[in-house]
């Protein structure tokens, strides 16, 4: 049977063809949608403007399945949907980006033959935190985004996941096309998506990823949080970016830089929360002063860091930092945000450098270099404190290196992927390793602060 999809949305066609594995014809309805409730609830009026728009369509066809979905964005009790100039699409996503959102798609289905007219109809309804954006922030991200054809002026499934925060509820409709949901409808209706070559992809998707989520406490969050992934497979995905990593950074072989790393990285994991998985430290021969951490327990140093550092102890609280993060998982729970089916091809393709994985594995690397939430960050050096003093080292050489690392910030413009722009604000990183150690704050510290807008 043909299916039909009412709508022009490129990112609703590709999850139709690469994960349901349909082959999709594209009619435009030219239909207007409606953007004000005018007494509906806002899943009805979504609900209305799919269906108008199947309607349309499959008025167009003589028999085959007609996907109809329409998504709009809610902030208080405002309706956002398509911008109509760059201009209102600069002033959505900055108004978007200052509080949580509510992401509705609305779904209709017809399946249409000579002696039958059957319609489905339902929706989705989707919480979304951004960080939020300055004027040159967005004017970044629409140079090379094209937000006209967005609800919300975004893309999650792309470069717009740099800035999303945490979603509740279905990632996929926030892309626009809740799969579960249309799941379902299809399967009612009679229509298989489970195809030979793409089996174990959608079992994946539906079983794993939407419906066999785990739920486990953090005790470092202190919070019950949900995992797309075991750690078998987060380890997994480890490896895959770190392949990705050493494709693009030369690995030091230095068995003194090395093994000054680990001496001091085992000592850190020695005292840590988090032993499910083996940690691994590897030093780049990189002048940039830099580190970060990936999902499985993978971390790296550059050298431009190691000989920044005046002694062990600062050095130690790089790498406690970036253990943290592991500990908290925030590597692991900002790539759930990604776009789904690249994290999976990952996984799928396990050991092969398929040209699907490595380009997956590269986003995955570019979202984690791209650093963390504020809070992430606070966290990171909040338990950073904690594992130093346990471990021996002093704690208060964080702060020097912190101190050290602004300095040097202040003097020196950005560049892609540096210590600095992975890890910002300095002065409220220093005051949450001071309240951690139970030092009053002073009053230079209290104007840095204010000085940095952070919300």
């Amino acid at each position: 049977m043909n299916v039909y999809l009412a709508s022009k949305s490129k990112a609703r066609k590709k999850l139709l063809t690469e994960i349901f594995g349909l082959k999709v014809k594209v009619i435009s309805s030219g239909i207007k949608e409606e953007d004000k409730a005018r007494g509906l609830s806002y899943a009805e009026l979504v609900k209305k403007n799919a269906l108008n728009k199947a309607r349309e369509a499959a008025k167009k066809v003589k028999a085959g399945i007609i996907i109809g979905a329409d998504t709009i964005t809610i902030q208080g009790n405002k309706i956002y949907g398509k911008p109509k100039d760059m201009k209102e699409a600069k002033r959505m996503l900055k108004r978007l980006s200052s509080g949580p959102q509510l992401v509705y798609t609305g779904l209709a289905v017809i399946s249409k033959s000579k002696d039958r007219f059957r319609v489905e109809l339902d929706y989705e309804k989707t919480k979304v935190y951004m960080d939020k954006l300055n004027d040159k922030e967005i004017n970044d991200y629409f140079r090379s985004v094209s937000p006209l054809d967005k609800a919300g002026s975004f893309d999650i499934q792309g470069k717009g996941a740099f800035f999303m925060r945490s979603i509740e509820g279905c990632f996929y409709n926030v892309v626009g096309l809740p799969l579960r949901k249309l799941y379902r409808i299809l399967k009612k209706m009679g229509v298989s998506v489970l195809k030979a070559s793409l089996v174990s992809l959608c079992i994946f998707v539906f079983m794993s990823l939407l419906s066999g989520c785990t739920t486990e406490y953090n005790l470092v969050t202190k919070e019950e949080e949900i995992y797309f992934y075991s750690t078998d497979r987060e380890v997994a995905l480890g490896r895959a970016v770190v392949r990705q990593v050493e494709k693009e950074y030369k690995v030091m072989d230095n068995p003194v830089y090395q093994r000054r790393v680990e001496n001091i990285g085992r000592k850190i994991v020695a005292v840590c929360d988090r032993k499910d998985v083996d940690y691994y430290f590897g030093v780049l021969d990189d002048d940039e002063v830099n580190a970060f951490s990936l999902p499985g327990g993978f971390i790296y140093i550059n050298k431009g860091l190691i000989d920044k550092v005046a002694n062990d102890d600062e050095l130690a609280g790089v790498v406690a930092h970036e253990v943290a993060h592991i500990v908290a998982r925030h590597s692991i729970k900002k790539l759930q945000a990604m776009q789904g089916y690249n994290i999976l091809s990952i996984l799928i393709a396990g050991g092969t450098r398929s040209q699907s994985a490595v380009a997956a594995a590269d986003e995955a690397f570019t979202q984690v270099m791209l650093g963390y939430a504020r809070e992430d960050e606070l966290l990171a050096d909040q338990l950073a404190t904690r594992y130093l003093r346990a471990a021996g080292y002093n704690p208060e050489a964080m702060v020097k290196f912190l101190e050290k690392l602004d300095e040097v910030n202040k003097r020196r413009p950005l560049r892609p992927k540096t210590y600095y722009k992975t890890h910002p604000y300095v002065p409220d990183r220093v005051r949450i390793v001071r309240e951690e150690l139970g030092e009053r704050m002073t009053f230079t510290d209290y104007i840095n602060i204010q000085d940095k807008k952070h919300e």
